[in-house]
């Protein structure tokens, strides 16, 4: 096999697994374990993989489950499977290799309900969201459940307890904040999810109203970052740091989506998702050097 070839291959397998979507999962889960820990350390590197490996596992059989799906869609329409590159058994087969190799880093290094998190993680997402899609377009809205999950993963693995209002709060903010994800995403890529046959918002309401709902979530998105911000943070650099941008963030969207009508929604898009990983970020370095 040529050098081509086998990085082709690699290629395909990293976009199989949604790498760039699968390291923020990680980060998330990192998050979680340093909340509790107070570090990071080996241990903590091992289970950033450990659920890098599971969430890509996830993905990969997501590219399986909606091959057909994503043939029909512009924006899906040449990943591996639709387009010929590898067969859908390839996929499977691929998704198996990532699932042991996280289940085994898990089971290795931590107690066992790491392991059963990231599967109920795995089967909130391929087992529930995803077939949700076909029926319903406020799939999402149960479905954001996955985006929660993650960093209790991190802090259960490091012996957090479940109820813990600390972990709770973290969890609420990135449930919440994956609603007017996905619902920018739609006034994005909503008509190319009329084509694959979803149900989508698009049929029930305006572009205007659909801004306006995701304006809504995105506020209650910036309400649980200020809880986050004034009841679980520490230091008081990373404190203001976080607050500058949530403002930011917030005189940013509402001139987007209320104010300038017309103009694109992919800058909101962005900018929201950069405070998710802002978020990540300010809480592992308040947790290293303020706990």
């Amino acid at each position: 096999m040529s050098k081509q070839s086998i990085g082709n291959t690699i290629k395909i397998i990293l976009q199989l697994g949604k790498a760039r979507i699968s390291l923020p999962i990680a980060l998330s889960a990192l998050t979680g374990y340093a909340m509790y820990t107070g570090h990071i350390g080996e241990a903590g590197l091992y289970l950033s993989l450990g659920v890098f490996l599971m969430s890509c596992s996830s993905s990969a059989i997501n590219h399986w489950q909606e091959h057909a799906i994503d043939a029909k869609m512009p924006r899906t329409k040449d990943r591996p499977i639709p387009s010929g590159k590898i067969t859908p058994g390839f996929a499977l087969a691929v998704a198996l290799a990532y699932f042991t190799g996280g289940a085994i880093v898990l089971t290795l290094h931590f107690p066992v309900v790491a392991l059963i998190a990231s599967i109920v993680t795995l089967i909130s997402y391929n087992g529930f969201y995803t077939p949700l899609k076909k029926y319903t377009a406020f799939a999402v809205v149960p479905g954001s459940l996955v985006g929660a999950l993650p960093p209790y993963i991190g802090w259960l693995a490091a012996g957090g307890d479940l109820l813990d209002p600390t972990i709770f709060l973290v969890a609420i903010f990135f449930f919440i904040g994956q609603i007017p994800h996905f619902w920018l995403l739609l006034l994005m890529f909503g008509k190319q999810y009329k084509l694959a046959g979803y149900p989508s918002l698009n049929d029930l309401f305006s572009d205007n109203q659909i801004k306006r709902l995701s304006y809504t979530w995105i506020l209650s998105t910036i309400a649980a970052a200020l809880v986050i911000a004034l009841q679980v943070l520490i230091g008081r650099t990373v404190i203001f740091i976080l607050l500058f941008y949530i403002f930011y963030l917030l005189f940013s969207t509402t001139t987007q989506l209320l104010v300038k009508k017309n103009l694109s929604v992919r800058p909101t898009f962005f900018k929201l998702n950069f405070l998710y990983l802002f978020m990540m970020i300010a809480i592992i370095v308040d947790s290293l050097f303020h706990r």
